[in-house]
């Protein structure tokens, strides 16, 4: 008898906290391949996680021969970084596995913003003045040259978090100060000191979703956001596509951010950009080598006819899945978080579900959970999701259904313990 052959195995290289993870699994359940994850959660109570490759993310080297470890014992058909933590271990462990790649200093472009901006400038592409800040230097000197407004970013955390606006220098000193205990937690001793602070680009902004196949950049959607992104924090809210933009001024983006991914390096696999449209030309904000967070990756499967995992896993695997676009318009909102405090419930969920075009509301955060907003938080109260005919109808429900939720929060009360004498 023939002898079946083996399904096709992916390294999923993932924090053992991201939210892709389970993304993944189900994508590859989808499309018939296995899944080996390696992360640091030896503890968690996700099985795929327990069971998988446990690494210690500070410690890169050691993660990797790990993973090599793991990958002779049974073959690897493709790895996968699922966030910009991980981006470049994974590309360090497909190249030692002879699977396609992205250059790992390439994948060190795309999640460091100082170093991007760096490689943006020697290509010749749009980029605003800009400054590396050491946080226990003198200011004033560190920004010599520099205008107001600014703004004021870690070098390496996403989702906009540690992203402040400034308008004068008592505000850029503000801002500092309140990055410093954001930076904390990162393993880098230089991305715990550092801040990058680059003039504002105003303009509307916009997000464009892709995959690259040796080099050549595959548009999967590009996203307008309605939602003026002035500051002082830079919160995500509505994603809308297809984009409302002019056509010429949508080519640019596209070309400007194909132009990016050649500058930085990249090769192979997903590529999420955000950009800002001022002056007629496209300023790119970041490219990550990343699939598009939150749940917004939902919407490719409007924009594609798959699921946006099943895209990257399928092209890991060197399988290709006909694209197929649908008519019509879709959104989401991430839906923000009001306040600090702990949720107590969110009404009027039922009743925002009843709206025209509305497919979905989903409450991700439980009752009794800390709410901590931007610049400090990294995380969304949850999402609500919109297909409609036109973008305009699209945004116009996720307004309507939003309006319609009522976040209440209580106070958070932090006991602390009294010594005795």
């Amino acid at each position: 008898m023939p002898v079946a052959a083996e399904r096709p195995r992916v390294l999923l290289v993932a924090p053992h906290n991201s939210y892709r993870i389970a993304p993944y699994l189900k994508a590859a359940q989808r499309i018939g391949v296995d899944m080996l994850i390696a992360s640091p959660g030896r503890h968690s109570l996700v099985s795929e996680i327990a069971e998988g490759v446990h690494i210690d993310l500070a410690c890169p080297d050691a993660a990797l021969q790990a993973m090599l470890a793991v990958a002779a014992a049974r073959p690897i058909t493709g790895v996968v970084g699922s966030d910009d933590s991980t981006v470049e271990l994974a590309s360090r462990a497909a190249r030692a596995l002879g699977l396609p790649h992205n250059p790992p200093l390439a994948a060190a472009y795309a999640r460091r913003k100082d170093w991007a901006r760096a490689r943006l400038r020697e290509a010749g592409l749009p980029v605003p003045r800009h400054r590396r800040i050491h946080l226990d230097a003198p200011l004033t000197r560190q920004i010599r040259g520099l205008h107001f407004p600014c703004v004021a970013k870690p070098l390496s955390l996403s989702a906009s978090r540690g992203v402040i606006r400034a308008n004068d220098l008592d505000e850029l000193r503000a801002a500092c100060l309140r990055i410093r205990p954001i930076l904390a937690e990162l393993h880098d001793p230089e991305e715990r000191s550092h801040v990058l602070v680059e003039e504002f680009v105003p303009g509307p902004e916009l997000a464009l979703e892709g995959m690259l196949e040796g080099g050549e950049l595959k548009v999967l959607a590009l996203f307008d956001k309605p939602d003026p992104l002035d500051g002082p924090f830079f919160e995500e809210t509505y994603y809308v596509t297809p984009s409302r933009l002019p056509v010429p001024l949508q080519a640019r983006i596209r070309e400007r951010v194909a132009e990016a991914c050649a500058a930085y390096g990249l090769r192979e696999g997903p590529a999420h950009a955000e950009v800002r449209v001022h002056g007629g030309e496209a300023w790119l904000l970041e490219l990550a080598a990343r699939t598009i967070g939150g749940q917004c990756a939902r919407l490719l499967r409007f924009g594609t006819g798959h699921g946006l995992e099943d895209i990257v896993l399928a092209r890991a695997i060197g399988r290709s899945l006909a694209l197929e676009a649908e008519a019509g318009a879709a959104g989401v909102l991430m839906i923000p978080i009001p306040q600090a405090g702990v949720l107590r419930r969110v009404e009027g969920v039922l009743a925002a579900q009843k709206v025209p075009f509305i497919e979905e509301v989903e409450i991700s955060v439980r009752e009794g959970y800390e709410l901590v907003p931007l610049p400090e938080g990294a995380s969304y109260l949850g999402f609500i999701f919109a297909r409609a005919p036109t973008p305009e109808l699209a945004e116009q429900a996720l307004r309507a259904a939003h309006a319609r939720l009522r976040v209440v929060v209580a106070p958070l009360i932090k006991v602390q313990a009294m010594s005795g004498k």
